[in-house]
């Protein structure tokens, strides 16, 4: 199995230096690159290029540049233009589904914060070598750099990227190892409904409080970015507030991820079978469609927008998506089993007799059968019904 580490760099000031010219030449490279497929398809009789055409023009462009493009590792610069073909494939791939296509764009400096580097020793080296107390890893165009490598890398490394974080500077290893060695059974099966009232529910009745990362945060990222507003472009002033509220964004997203990681390993540490809901989380955050007012050309209807844009940030907040990855990541390492059910009507049915209606459902929290009148928490019957679906998913798989 592939397993990525991340560790924070500890650059010199030269260094620092080195790696943001790095980033600046390979975004250079990209948009280049770019640009070229842009004119091809507009005024050659709409050819299309690909990336082994590109690819092969890669020794001219250091020749001819040696100062800029020459001194970084080659197969660095073939990973930034892999990086523009998959965008393409990606582009042309939702063109086909229908679904909103979006164009690749231009990068600007500051958007471009990753390099990648596709085998170790190839323009890069990680050194961490046992009887050495300072780990280091070689970047071809900048030297040995210092790395906190607070955890042990285990397997053989495979890829090594560099990335930028406001001033921060992280490696991000992938290292190939065995499998490891399941969790011993525990004969338990549970089912999650998550939500936002409650960050999740199990089909034992338990619940976990929603942390509201984002929501505690709001006061100290609105402050900041007004004083942003307040900053003239390109000023030492404002590069400052950009990196105040980039660093309080970087909080926020560690505290999420941290919550994640250790609510999937408690879920996956005590049960066997873990059954959740196939959110569609995209859908969910979609702003609603603008409403026209008959009798006014040109005017709109009230739509329930700021309403819905108040649901999504707190959608956004729960951070779904991120503890979905994670939990399935460790319950493949842990030996364990997960599934995704369908969640419609999960919350409206009834767990005892098996009745569907919206009137089972009076308020956000109770549930009220209006057949055989079972009473209980909604969230707790939507993880029931989640764990039952699950189960039964499980057995057809099987049988």
């Amino acid at each position: 199995m592939i397993r990525a580490y991340k560790f924070l760099m500890r650059p010199t000031v030269g260094q620092t230096i080195a790696l943001g010219e790095m980033l600046r030449d390979h975004c250079s490279l990209y948009n280049g690159a770019l640009q070229e497929r842009r004119d091809a398809y507009r005024h050659v009789s709409k050819t299309s290029i690909k990336y082994g055409q590109q690819s092969a023009q890669l020794k001219e462009i250091r020749a001819f540049d040696p100062q800029r493009q020459g001194r970084w590792s080659f197969s660095s610069q073939q990973a930034t233009l892999r990086r523009l073909d998959k965008a393409f494939a990606a582009f042309f791939r939702r063109v086909v589904s229908g679904d909103r296509p979006g164009y690749p764009r231009f990068r600007g400096v500051n958007w471009f914060d990753t390099v990648d580097f596709p085998k170790d020793g190839d323009g890069c080296r990680w050194d961490s070598t046992p009887h050495d107390p300072v780990t280091r890893v070689r970047l071809q165009g900048v030297g040995h750099v210092k790395v906190n490598q607070h955890r042990p890398v285990l397997g053989k490394v495979k890829t090594v990227s560099v990335k930028r974080e406001g001033k921060r500077w992280y490696v991000i290893l992938t290292a190939e190892q065995p499998e490891p060695e399941p969790l011993p059974r525990t004969g338990s099966v549970v089912g999650i409904d998550m939500g936002l009232a409650n960050y999740l529910a199990d089909s034992g009745g338990e619940f976990l409080p929603h942390p509201r990362h984002g929501r505690k945060a709001a006061a100290k990222l609105e402050a900041a970015q007004r004083a942003l507003s307040r900053c003239k472009r390109r000023s030492n002033r404002r590069r400052k507030a950009v990196h105040k509220v980039a660093g309080l964004h970087r909080k926020v997203r560690r505290q999420r991820l941290d919550h994640a990681h250790k609510t999937a390993l408690d879920l996956v540490r005590q049960h066997d079978f873990i059954a959740h809901e196939d959110l569609k989380i995209r859908n969910m955050l979609r702003a609603p469609s603008p409403k026209d007012d008959p009798e006014q050309p040109g005017d709109f209807l009230p739509n329930g927008a700021a309403a819905k844009a108040g649901l999504n940030h707190s959608i956004s907040d729960a951070g779904w998506g991120v503890f979905l990855t994670i939990l399935h990541a460790k319950a493949e390492s842990a030996g364990r089993e997960v599934i995704a059910v369908d969640p419609r009507n999960t919350s409206r049915t009834c767990p005892e007799c098996g009745h569907v209606s919206a009137e089972n459902r009076p308020t956000q929290e109770k549930f009220h059968c209006v057949s055989c009148g079972h009473q209980a928490h909604a969230d707790t019957v939507g993880a029931l019904n989640v764990l039952r679906a699950g189960l039964a998913r499980r057995k057809a798989r099987q049988g």
